[in-house]
C-alpha cells in the first residue's frame, strides 16, 4: 500500500460530485483551507460518526476559514442516501467512484486489500498544498479536536 500523501506536497486536484449532485472542484476553494476526510464505506457505524463529526462542527471549520469534505468511492446514489439518513446538509459528502477510487489512490490513501480507501485526513492550505495529513487504523475514529488543532 502506498503511504498517506506528506505535508508540502501540492494536494491533486479533483472535481467530484457531492450528494446534492454538485461539483466539489479542490482547485476552486483556493483561499481556504479544506479538510479531507476519508472514510471507506457508508453505511459503517465509524465512517456514521467520522461524517456526523464533520456536519456539527461546521462552524468551528467556518471560523478557522475551512471547508471539510467527506470522501469515499461508495457510488453516488448510495453517498446521496446516507447523507440523507445521516441529515447530513451542510457538509459535502462526494463519490471518487468514475473513474474508480482515481483520488484515492492520487492521494495514497487507496487500500488494496480492501477494495476501498482507508481512513485518513488531508488538510489542504490555502494556495492548495497539503498542511498535515494522517493515515487512521480502520476502527479508529479521527479526532476532531486534533484535526481543528492543525488548522
Amino acid at each position: 500500500n502506498m503511504a498517506i500523501i506528506q505535508k508540502g506536497q501540492k494536494a491533486p486536484d479533483f472535481t467530484l460530485i457531492n450528494q446534492r449532485e454538485e461539483e466539489v472542484k479542490l482547485s476552486s476553494l483556493r483561499g481556504k483551507q479544506v479538510v479531507l476526510s476519508w472514510h471507506p464505506l457508508a453505511f459503517t457505524s465509524v465512517c456514521t460518526d467520522q461524517m456526523r463529526d464533520l456536519e456539527r462542527n461546521v462552524a468551528k471549520f467556518r471560523d478557522k476559514n475551512a471547508l471539510a469534505i467527506g470522501i469515499s468511492i461508495d457510488h453516488l446514489p448510495v453517498k446521496k442516501a446516507w447523507a440523507t439518513i445521516l441529515s447530513i446538509t451542510e457538509t459535502s459528502i462526494v463519490s471518487d467512484f468514475k473513474p474508480f477510487a482515481k483520488v484515492t489512490r492520487e492521494y495514497g490513501i487507496y487500500n488494496e486489500m480492501l477494495g476501498a480507501s482507508g481512513r485518513g485526513v488531508v488538510i489542504v492550505d490555502e494556495d492548495g498544498l497539503v498542511k498535515w495529513s494522517k493515515e487512521y487504523d480502520l476502527p479508529e475514529l479521527p479526532d476532531l479536536e486534533e484535526i481543528l488543532s492543525q488548522l
